[in-house]
């Protein structure tokens, strides 16, 4: 908006002493004393003309100085037809506000003629954040764009009044406020008014502030009463707090959706506002850098430590492998080293978790569980609870314990190494299991369906949000026979509630979920990867072009935000693909004749992933090194291990040029 008439003159003065908040340039304006410019912040003067205006600056604005208004033709910015040179101008004079560039945002207005906001929308700012309610609803008719949204924003205020009054225990007049204001403007929505009144009752400040999902009388639940009351009021008379800053992030998020390959953190040296963000395609994982190669069978499942410097392996060896994988240095140089061989397993190992703190791995042996101190190797105790193959097992989120799934149709939670609980008429053969970070759900996929009387919650076993399944194929009944349906079933963690229950022609193999809680990553033969909706229970995307008909196949997400699908396939490559788009990236060759069996990348090393296969051996995936940093000498054999007789040895690798076995291709 422009400056008032009286305003626009050229002899439009600004003087420090006028400003209610001081920038940091103030503090030192007048030990700098004045200079014929700018200051460079070293008291060293610079001249600057802006068009025909001249002025003379310290690093800040001198207490005599005129600022002129220059005058542009047109109301655009560089001629550019969508860009309003008055909200462009008025954004600025917002950021440097935001940042404590007092005087030159009052410097700008001057210049511009434009200024930030009218008085009385600085005045409702402050009487909000003030608490001066009845000032502010004075003001708030001159705001508002309609009858209807100056009711809702009384609410608001109202409300805000309420909950401030009941904090300090003023029940007296909070209920005058409940009958007089809150009543009259809620009366379509009765339910509204009852949660509120229903607060009186709260015994102390904590349950109210609990219960109304509040902050209490702050200066930052004020800010989010400012940013619910800006729906409305039109932005172009109250701009949205930090409006430049959110368009800087839309900006960003832009460019993270344009860029293939984005795997670098969201900080100013990924991202600069001088240049477009894009990551290097030799940047990201495509070349095997070491071979493990110590396991004398199948190797069927890794997983990593939560701290990114351990790696575990499953075998069919009936051994499974703590490896160290030293986090720095080129591949060429870098020590792996076999910290322990856990030998004790009576069959083959299948499933494998890391405990939170990482000093417990848990393993799968057909019907068996078992548990090994990390730092000593040794085992610490056997679970034989289940009456078939356990095919998955996971910690909880919370680290309060963990859980198992198996093909005996059961989930078990447990802590302390004891049964705690179990998920009842589980109603498939659990294949695997995944819980959600914010443990909201847990999402079980199997096979052999068959329908139980009642889900936990008294509700039909498909859930309250699909039809029942047809009756043919479906027996039931004493006589039923097991059903070759496979399923997804997503259920509530705390009610055990069946959220969804999904039927799929396909064995399903392996999920996952990703780090937001939202999508479910799902094997599925033949040949595909399904994102599923955990929110509405769609596929959200389908990633084709790996093999899978007759394995078990595990796959995962991959890179800084998760933006990757990473899977193994039956043709003994890796395959990559973006999440997003589920345009597929990379075909990666390096393993021997085989399924790749799994994949995990590494939870601290956005650049790092391993995979396994029938040939034996685990393989650790890493950007290209650089031409300079290549060795020229003969690489060591990625492949000889000299064991010391405790179950530990040392695993040479270095990067490999190529030559001979062990060939890295990329």
């Amino acid at each position: 908006m422009h400056v008032p008439q009286s305003d626009q003159s050229s002899g439009f003065s600004v003087s420090i002493d006028s400003a209610s908040e001081a920038g940091p340039s103030s503090l030192l304006l007048d030990k700098l004393g004045r200079s014929n410019g700018l200051t460079n912040g070293n008291s060293f003067a610079a001249p600057m003309a802006n068009g025909s205006t001249k002025c003379s600056m310290g690093n800040g604005i001198s207490k005599h100085s005129s600022i002129a208004r220059v005058s542009l033709p047109g109301t655009t910015l560089y001629q550019d037809p969508y860009v309003n040179r008055e909200e462009f101008v008025r954004l600025v004079i917002q950021s440097l506000k935001d940042v404590g560039y007092i005087e030159s945002a009052a410097t700008l207005e001057a210049e511009s003629g434009y200024s930030l906001e009218a008085p009385e929308v600085s005045e409702f700012r402050q009487y909000i954040l003030s608490a001066e309610w009845p000032r502010a609803e004075a003001v708030l008719p001159r705001l508002v764009a309609d009858d209807d949204s100056l009711w809702e924003a009384l609410f608001l205020i109202g409300k805000q009044k309420y909950l401030e009054l009941l904090e300090t225990r003023n029940i007296t007049a909070a209920l005058q406020v409940l009958r007089e204001q809150l009543a009259p403007l809620s009366a379509n929505s009765s339910e509204q008014l009852h949660a509120l009144s229903s607060l009186i009752m709260c015994s102390d400040t904590q349950e109210l502030r609990r219960r109304a999902l509040w902050d209490g009388a702050s200066v930052a639940s004020r800010q989010a009463l400012l940013t619910d009351l800006q729906e409305f009021i039109p932005s172009a008379i109250m701009i949205p707090q930090r409006r430049f800053a959110t368009l800087l992030t839309q900006a960003r998020q832009y460019q993270r959706e344009r860029c293939t390959y984005h795997n670098a953190p969201m900080n100013p040296t990924s991202f600069s506002l001088f240049r477009d963000h894009y990551c290097d395609k030799e940047d990201f994982p495509r070349v095997t850098t070491t071979i493990l190669h110590v396991h004398t069978d199948e190797v069927w499942n890794v997983a990593w430590s939560h701290d990114g410097l351990r790696l575990a392996s499953a075998s069919k060896d009936k051994t499974a492998i703590i490896w160290r994988i030293a986090p720095d240095g080129h591949p060429r140089d870098r020590e792996c080293v076999v910290e322990f061989i856990l030998r004790e397993h009576p069959y083959p190992v299948g499933a494998l978790a890391w405990s939170l703190d990482d000093s417990i791995l848990l393993t799968s042996a057909d019907h068996l569980i078992m548990l090994w101190d990390t730092k000593s190797g040794k085992r610490i105790t056997t679970l034989d609870s289940h009456l078939e193959t356990v095919s998955a097992l996971l910690w909880l989120p919370d680290g309060s314990g963990f859980m198992s799934a198996s093909l005996d149709r059961k989930v078990v939670a447990w802590a302390s190494g004891k049964q705690v609980d179990e998920w009842p008429g589980v109603p498939i053969r659990v294949t695997d299991m995944a819980v959600a970070p914010d443990m909201r759900r847990l999402v079980v996929i199997g096979m052999g369906y068959q329908p139980t009387a009642l889900s936990p919650d008294g509700l039909p076993p498909w859930g309250v949000n699909r039809e029942p399944p047809p009756a043919s194929g479906v027996a039931t009944g004493s006589n039923a026979q097991p059903s070759s349906e496979n399923r997804i079933v997503i259920y509530d963690f705390k009610t055990k509630a069946t959220e969804l229950s999904i039927a799929t022609e396909g064995e399903l193999t392996s999920v996952k979920i990703s780090s937001d809680s939202r999508f479910a990553l799902v094997n599925h033969a033949p040949d595909a990867i399904h994102l599923l909706d955990l929110n509405d229970g769609h596929m959200a995307r389908k990633f084709t072009g790996q093999r899978q008909r007759q394995h078990v196949i595990r796959s995962c997400f991959g890179g800084v935000d998760g933006n990757f699908v990473v899977s193994g396939s039956e043709d003994r490559n890796v395959y990559v693909w973006h999440r997003d788009t589920g345009v597929l990236l990379e075909v990666l060759s390096g393993h021997g004749i085989g399924s790749v069996n799994c994949v995990a990348w590494n939870p601290q090393n956005e650049r790092m992933f391993a995979s396994c296969s029938d040939d034996c051996t685990v393989r650790i995936w890493e950007p290209l090194p650089l031409p300079s940093e290549t060795s020229a000498s003969v690489p060591l054999s990625i492949t000889d291990v000299t064991m010391n007789g405790k179950g530990k040895g040392r695993v040479y690798s270095s990067w490999d040029d190529g030559s001979g076995d062990g060939e890295v291709q990329s």
